[in-house]
């Protein structure tokens, strides 16, 4: 469609005075669009790619439990050591995307993924799937960040950057909406190695799209890089991230150690901060009403939303007694709204503001939370009676999750955009 309108206008143009840096202006234009094309592909194949490792993987738990003779904590380990990972990496992978580049960031990250999701595939034991998935989890995490911060930078008009968030949003969608089918399938037709595999070859294809689309852009003014900070919140994250996971398994002295080192590296971090020429955190994107109240958003949307994720497949299979594929189509219900409200949510965040579409999305998600409770502790229980909460639940994710990433990151200034998205991305993992 844009190539025999640009023949067209050219031939129109030639006909004018001056008209030859007019014309250059709208090839430039033209090329520019197909660029951000080619850059939004590459963004939103990164979000898939993140979401399908955290969906597709809790249906195969009892195929890895079998196969790889992991017990109990093995298997939380094989979960919790992607998050952890995640959640670790995301503040330190915006800072460095703003100082080096959130292109080549993302190029890194993606390459480290699809290296990463190899291991895990190769793994021989329940151990070596751990260390792989914890490696995977550093990369997605950085990925993921950075697929934010790429799109936030390209995509600076109001219009097209809503479009482009809704994409972004319907793809991530696809992702975690269709992970437990895709990972119920594959099981059943191959192997579970090719739930991981099946990444390495996706990774590829997004690195093509992001160096063909994707600007570099960086921070002009992250003159130098904030080493102590990147180093005492990422280990202040990943000591609250453990303790929230693996707590339950600690003894008493265990806790108190991870919490006390972990609360000292966050006063550490804070110390730093306050006293670095170039600190990596601003915290006075937190006096922006919009922005705070976008993160807060967040983090009751992702409270709520993670741990249903992975422990509704345990309710269908383990409680309701489903196999792993029927389990993965039920899944659809919870996850698949994510993909189809994102449109809807964006116009209701334009027409009402993000004030009103958040609020509304976390009401949404709250009654369904409330009709899956009573659905559950119906005699005879089913997917029938669970239905109409998780699909409740959905929709409110849906109708929360664009409009919290587009309001945080378009809140500040693009300079920020990596520190901006390793907030939010943050937020919600953590």
């Amino acid at each position: 469609m844009v190539k025999p309108r640009l023949c067209h206008l050219d031939r129109s143009l030639k006909s004018q005075p001056g008209s030859r840096m007019l014309r250059q202006k709208v090839i430039d234009m033209t090329f520019q669009i197909d660029r951000n094309t080619v850059a939004l592909a590459g963004a939103c194949l990164a979000s898939l790619l993140f979401g399908l490792e955290i969906s597709s993987v809790p249906v195969i738990l009892p195929k890895l439990e079998s196969v790889l003779a992991a017990d109990f904590k093995d298997l939380q380990w094989i979960m919790n050591a992607y998050t952890i990972a995640c959640t670790t990496v995301l503040m330190a992978t915006g800072t460095l995307a703003d100082r080096f580049g959130r292109k080549r960031v993302m190029v890194i990250a993606t390459i480290a993924f699809g290296l990463a999701s190899l291991l895990c595939g190769l793994a021989p034991s329940a151990s070596l799937l751990i260390i792989a998935r914890f490696l995977q989890g550093l990369a997605g995490g950085a990925m993921f960040t950075c697929s934010v911060a790429v799109l936030s930078h390209q995509f600076q008009d109001g219009s097209e950057r809503g479009k482009a968030f809704v994409a972004w949003s319907v793809v991530s969608g696809i992702g975690l909406g269709f992970g437990p089918a895709i990972g119920g399938l594959i099981v059943a037709f191959s192997s579970w190695q090719w739930v991981f595999l099946i990444h390495v070859p996706l990774a590829i294809l997004a690195l093509v799209f992001i160096g063909a689309g994707v600007t570099e852009s960086r921070d002009h003014n992250a003159q130098k890089l904030d080493r102590a900070g990147i180093l005492t919140l990422s280990f202040a994250v990943f000591g609250f991230s453990y303790l929230i996971t693996q707590g339950a398994d600690l003894g008493s002295g265990a806790r108190i150690g991870v919490a006390s080192a972990a609360v000292l590296a966050f006063a550490a971090f804070l110390v730093a901060e306050k006293i670095s020429p170039y600190p990596m955190f601003d915290f006075s994107v937190f006096r922006i009403r919009q922005f705070s109240g976008a993160i807060m958003g967040g983090i009751g949307m992702n409270f709520s939303y993670w741990p249903f994720i992975i422990y509704l497949p345990i309710y269908f299979s383990g409680v309701l007694g489903y196999d792993s594929t029927t389990t993965g189509l039920l899944l659809l219900v919870y996850t698949l709204p994510l993909m189809l409200m994102s449109s809807t949510a964006e116009r209701l965040r334009a027409r009402y503001q993000a004030r009103v579409a958040i609020p509304l999305g976390l009401l949404t998600l709250g009654v369904g939370f409330i009709a899956m409770r009573i659905g559950s502790s119906l005699e005879g229980a089913s997917w029938l009676t669970m239905l109409p909460g998780t699909l409740i639940a959905g929709i409110g994710i849906g109708l929360t999750n664009s409009p919290t990433t587009n309001t945080t990151t378009g809140s500040v200034s693009p300079d920020r955009a990596g520190m901006a998205s390793g907030i939010d991305i943050s937020a919600r993992l953590i």
